[in-house]
């Protein structure tokens, strides 16, 4: 089950091929259809150059989740209880 909440995007009411994901209240990411390409692109408003592409809504979303997660792993140390940085 994924952490992520995954909220469809509309506009003037009408809804998108494009959906955005939330933990909490933070925008963590979103996949959009390419119809010209024919694959689901992810992207992240957390660091400018992280994007890629699956070929289905499913496999968008489960690589935006496993970058997510490998990106987050940097943090661990800043986060750990003791809160001094391994050697």
């Amino acid at each position: 089950m994924s952490r992520i909440e995954w909220r469809q995007d509309h506009v003037a009411g009408v809804p998108l091929n494009r959906h955005v994901g939330f933990v909490g209240c933070i925008e963590v990411g979103s996949v959009a259809y390419d119809g010209s390409n024919r694959f689901w692109i992810w992207s992240t408003p957390l660091q400018e150059d992280a994007w890629g592409y699956g070929p289905t809504e499913q496999a968008a979303r489960a690589a935006l989740e496993f970058w997510l997660a490998s990106w987050l792993e940097n943090f661990r140390p800043f986060f750990q209880a003791d809160g001094t940085p391994p050697a």
